[in-house]
């Protein structure tokens, strides 16, 4: 059984998911949609998909299609998601899967009532660097994990004409990369959280272009995350616990992971050409097989912990995006 896909969007995203998915045995991309005919047919032609539409209503339609993979901006996401859903197709959407907790609630509810598979592409967790730290700890090699520091920054253009600055598409830096290291300190620590603590600065257009996270979890975990899209920060997570500490640079994206303690080293390395979206889509293709509804992996009880985070940091920097009421 080969699972069969749609692309809704075709942007920079979905050109990188289209690529890595080329080593992808266990499925196939049959269409893309964009709201450009000509944007649609070139990204078509470059990944040799069969079929390029100019409507997403136009794709969903078709029945050949299992699962669409949304990688439009996440203020599009609940529109598109919940169109996909509507349409019987499988979901699996980029993070983060939707700008809040209650939009995500409604896509949440709207997958169970028509029973299919839905899913944020929450990437990181299926990389091998990550799941091999996660082996580490679990097998005690650092001892009891204490605390996580991630960072996650760039001197970006802000331009007020781009995304990530505009905030009736949702832009900042929490939801565009602090997800990361929020979606690595809830991987690590697993916990209730305790207290939140944030602060960020903001634009002249009024989204977070940097900011600062602290997250006391029950067990006594401690996690700090910084993301800023106006300063180089130094793209790592760090896990530390009794006996040692594991280092994962550009964690989002991990391809390393070392382990240093008084007593050992130890490095993996993925030598791996391809990004890491192979591995979520093969993932998801092997669920859709087995006729599950959601990942283990990134289930959504998870995916609803993370943005009901990412809601009381909003709360406490006093971020709210136009088109919320």
């Amino acid at each position: 059984m080969t699972i069969k896909w749609g692309i809704l969007g075709a942007g920079r995203i979905a050109k990188k998911f289209a690529e890595d998915f080329k080593v992808v045995n266990n499925g196939t991309i049959i269409a893309v949609a964009s709201r450009s005919q000509d944007r649609s047919t070139e990204f078509a032609h470059e990944f040799e998909i069969p079929k390029a539409y100019s409507s997403y209503e136009e794709m969903v339609k078709n029945s050949d299609i299992d699962v669409v993979y949304i990688a439009t901006p996440h203020n599009f996401h609940l529109e598109h998601a919940r169109l996909c859903l509507n349409n019987g197709k499988s979901v699996l959407c980029e993070k983060p899967v939707t700008v809040n907790s209650a939009e995500f609630e409604l896509l949440q509810n709207l997958a169970k009532e028509k029973n299919l598979f839905f899913m944020e592409a929450l990437w990181t967790y299926y990389l091998p660097a990550i799941i091999e730290a996660m082996n580490w700890i679990r097998e005690g090699k650092i001892g009891e994990v204490k605390q996580v520091q991630v960072s996650f920054g760039y001197a970006g253009n802000m331009d007020e004409k781009i995304r990530l600055a505009n905030p009736d598409l949702a832009g900042g830096a929490l939801l565009d990369i602090g997800i990361y290291g929020i979606a690595i300190a809830e991987l690590v620590f697993d916990e209730e959280i305790e207290d939140i603590q944030a602060m960020a600065h903001f634009s002249k257009t009024g989204i977070d272009d940097y900011n600062s996270i602290q997250l006391k979890y029950i067990n006594g975990g401690l996690a700090q995350i910084s993301s800023s899209l106006v300063s180089e920060l130094k793209n790592e997570a760090v896990i530390c616990g009794t006996k040692g500490r594991i280092e994962i640079p550009q964690f989002w994206m991990a391809k390393k992971a070392f382990l240093i303690s008084p007593d050992k080293k130890l490095e993996f390395i993925n030598k791996e050409l391809q990004l890491g979206y192979n591995h979520e889509a093969f993932a998801v293709n092997e669920l859709l097989k087995k006729g599950a509804v959601e990942s283990s992996v990134i289930p959504l009880l998870k995916s609803k912990r993370i943005l009901s985070i990412m809601d009381q940091v909003r709360e406490q920097i006093g971020l709210k995006y136009p088109f919320e009421k």
